[in-house]
């Protein structure tokens, strides 16, 4: 008996220093698809058929769906300067990103790519009520939240920081419209909501402010 206990803790170290050699974390099962990096609708298509769309299926997106966008929103471009997808006043990257489903809020590690989970549970209902009910909202697959730790920018930028962080949120929604539009989802921009609301709905931290809102998911009617 004592010899097969022996013999099953030396399997568990095994076990455990080949994770470590291989790169195997408690986080690597919320690493995303890595992104593609050519799809098949070129950037002036997209442009030309973006449109904004306001009513949605309950379709939910692929996992490689949802690989892409993060990566267009906030992706690294550069891992050896860390540099993202989005531009960022100084590079000192002010945005953070959440996905909200109908399971539970994700936010979005860049380094990484990587989605951690932030609030378990369907938060799609207050978050719809905190947009002044618009459907989008709680109807899309998916809701990406765009909000800024505006200090990381002040501590270079000062009193136009915030100018700075509303201009990179814009950044940001273009890139996630154009990449759903090349991966033939449909999205749309809204900017009417109770900032305070959607921070308490998503359980935000104190120095996260909310600057956009961006609903994605397969268009109604298509």
């Amino acid at each position: 008996m004592r010899s097969r206990l022996i013999h099953a803790a030396g399997l568990v170290v095994a076990l455990a220093a080949t994770a470590v050699v291989l790169g195997v974390g408690a986080g690597d099962e919320d690493r995303l698809p890595p992104p593609k990096m050519k799809g098949s609708m070129s950037l002036e298509q997209a442009i030309a058929q973006r449109r904004s769309v306001r009513s949605f299926t309950d379709q939910s997106l692929t996992r490689e769906e949802l690989s892409q966008l993060c990566w267009a929103a906030q992706g690294i471009t550069d891992q050896a300067k860390g540099r993202r997808a989005a531009p960022s006043a100084g590079a000192l990257y002010p945005i953070e990103l959440y996905v909200v489903t109908s399971d539970n809020v994700e936010h979005y590690v860049p380094k990484e790519h990587r989605l951690e989970r932030h609030a378990a549970g369907n938060h799609r209902q207050a978050l719809q009520a905190a947009a002044y009910g618009q459907n989008s909202a709680g109807q899309a697959s998916v809701c990406f939240v765009i909000a800024a730790v505006v200090e990381r920018t002040a501590k270079k930028y000062g009193p136009r920081a915030e100018r700075y962080c509303f201009l990179e949120a814009g950044h940001v929604a273009q890139n996630l419209l154009l990449q759903a539009t090349a991966l033939s989802l449909a999205g749309v921009p809204a900017g009417a909501f109770e900032d305070d609301d959607v921070a308490k709905a998503l359980e935000l931290l104190p120095d996260q402010r909310v600057l956009y809102l961006v609903p994605i998911g397969h268009a109604a009617g298509h």
